[in-house]
């Protein structure tokens, strides 16, 4: 009976050390794990961003940007330049030339009319025509001196040249970073063309009569300034392009001949340098 009771006392007293031992917190282990399998959920959920675009990336430097508005889209464009000198010599030397008797001029003119297809960009039609007269009565041209000389002298020359071409414009304005009033620009060009032109020279008169061609596709940039809200100066010049000509001319009635040529240019073309006035309506 003893040793019963000794083990039944032992088994109380293991009992109560098993339940005054601290026990373990399941719930925050199961709260924890609830925790991180919501954040990979979410994770799995989050729409992946598609990359951008050629265009997306080419409007973000702000180019393309409708936000920095200079020409507004339904507005009309009137513009043109023109151009007009004079020169008349007597016995005027310069350089190796002497005794220069001429007189002629230049003229040309070159309206424009364009229309804003959309924000910062305008398509137009430009006409240009010109006019250029030179008659030479005497010059007088001298190389070295004394038995090594070489004179060679011009009695009598004519020119007379006409051209007329027709132009399609599409033209992209930048503002300088928000400004109204100043801007680049850059001209696609697509020009047809032709020529007309006489000339003749010496005693007795030989006349040539030549009739040309032309066709070019170029890239001219140029400044913009707006000197009121509706009028602009601007300045562009010839920098890249490709054309083609073609000359047929007729000598004395009775020669002819012709003459192709081709070019292709990267660089700057200071003959092409325009100055103009626009108005925006």
């Amino acid at each position: 009976m003893r040793k019963f009771k000794l083990l039944t006392g032992l088994l109380l007293l293991s009992a109560a050390a098993t339940a005054a031992a601290p026990q373990a917190e399941p719930s925050v282990t199961a709260t924890c794990g609830s925790a991180a399998a919501e954040r990979v959920t979410s994770v799995a959920d989050e729409p992946q961003q598609p990359a951008k675009t050629v265009n997306q990336r080419r409007a973000e430097r702000g180019i393309s940007s409708v936000s920095n508005l200079f020409v507004p889209k339904g507005q009309w464009i009137f513009g043109g330049t023109i151009s007009y000198s004079t020169h008349n010599n007597s016995d005027y030397d310069v350089l190796v030339i002497d005794d220069i008797t001429s007189e002629g001029y230049t003229f040309k003119v070159s309206p424009m009319i364009g229309y804003a297809l959309g924000s910062n960009s305008t398509l137009g039609v430009r006409f240009i025509y010109g006019r250029t007269l030179l008659k030479l009565d005497g010059a007088n041209v001298s190389f070295g001196d004394g038995d090594s000389s070489t004179d060679l002298s011009v009695d009598y020359y004519y020119a007379l040249r006409h051209s007329y071409s027709l132009a399609a414009v599409y033209r992209r304005y930048i503002p300088f970073g928000d400004s109204k009033r100043f801007g680049i620009f850059t001209d696609i060009q697509l020009l047809f063309g032709g020529s007309q032109g006489k000339y003749a020279a010496d005693s007795p008169i030989k006349g040539t009569f030549q009739r040309g061609f032309d066709f070019e596709l170029g890239v001219s940039p140029g400044l913009i300034a707006f000197a009121t809200n509706n009028m602009a100066v601007e300045v562009n010049v010839g920098m890249m392009g490709i054309g083609y000509s073609r000359v047929e001319q007729v000598r004395n009635q009775v020669t002819t001949s012709t003459r192709h040529q081709s070019a292709m240019n990267f660089k700057v073309n200071l003959l092409s340098i325009g100055l103009g006035v626009s108005f925006y309506l």
